[in-house]
């Protein structure tokens, strides 16, 4: 799920390769990877997640990818600033639309533009397409399923220590939700914003591989981060809660810790 600087740059002029900036526009205007189109994943939070907000949201962001540009016959690579949450809330959205190839750029744009590759200002046409690919369930949770299975399986809160302890809030009601572990999301990355070699993940996640786990964050873009990083450790049932503490801690329904 992962690509290097030295791989993309051999093949991101290719025709069957599309590139997204998940940045904001501002930065994609800065200056991009030639060829990139622009997709900002910080415009689309998504804070329900019943059974009829999963659909929703299945649909909303199919017509998205696919007026960006995105089916299954072309190989996709996110990529931000770093190896960061917004290139992998990309990564783990066209996962859930069961994509057979894509990647997050390992390093982002500031590893790319620091070994002196090409970026461009002018931005890039989008291609709309059709994304037909069935969507894998396997790897969303929404509130209701989650609160049923507390206690049953292994919850990682990205989060800040803050946002855990309910020091920061950032909601209704600050805390986490309950039997939460805290693994900040920033310890994924080395000093250079890579993700870290999988000898120090493994340090980080001393969990066994088979546990169900469920990650979440504020609004599952941090959350999509830690995701990519157990799966590339080989952790097999992870699941993210989309709709995380912005949909959690404002439902005064459902339990908290502080």
């Amino acid at each position: 799920m992962f690509i290097s600087t030295q791989d993309l740059e051999k093949i991101y002029q290719d025709n069957s390769v599309l590139i997204l900036d998940a940045r904001s526009y501002k930065d994609y205007s800065a200056g991009h990877i030639p060829g990139a189109v622009s997709l900002d994943l910080f415009s689309f939070h998504w804070a329900d997640t019943s059974q009829k907000g999963l659909i929703s949201f299945g649909e909303h962001m199919r017509k998205i990818l696919s007026y960006a540009g995105v089916d299954e016959n072309k190989k996709i690579i996110f990529y931000d600033n770093t190896s960061g949450m917004l290139a992998s809330r990309g990564v783990w959205m066209c996962l859930y639309f069961s994509h057979p190839d894509v990647q997050l750029l390992d390093g982002g744009i500031s590893k790319w533009t620091g070994e002196n590759l090409p970026t461009v200002t002018e931005s890039t046409i989008y291609k709309p397409s059709n994304l037909a690919t069935q969507i894998d369930p396997s790897i969303i949770i929404g509130f209701e399923e989650l609160n049923e299975n507390i206690g049953k399986v292994t919850i990682i809160d990205a989060r800040s220590p803050d946002e855990f302890d309910g020091t920061t809030p950032r909601a209704a009601r600050g805390g986490h939700i309950p039997t939460a572990k805290n693994i900040d999301w920033n310890n994924n990355l080395d000093g250079s914003g890579k993700l870290k070699p999988d000898e120090e993940l493994k340090s980080l996640y001393q969990i066994d591989k088979d546990t169900p786990i469920v990650t979440y964050c504020q609004g599952a873009y941090r959350a999509a981060n830690s995701y990519l990083s157990l799966k590339k450790l080989g952790f097999k049932n992870v699941k993210v809660y989309l709709g995380s503490w912005g949909e959690w801690g404002n439902n005064l329904e459902l339990p908290i810790e502080k």
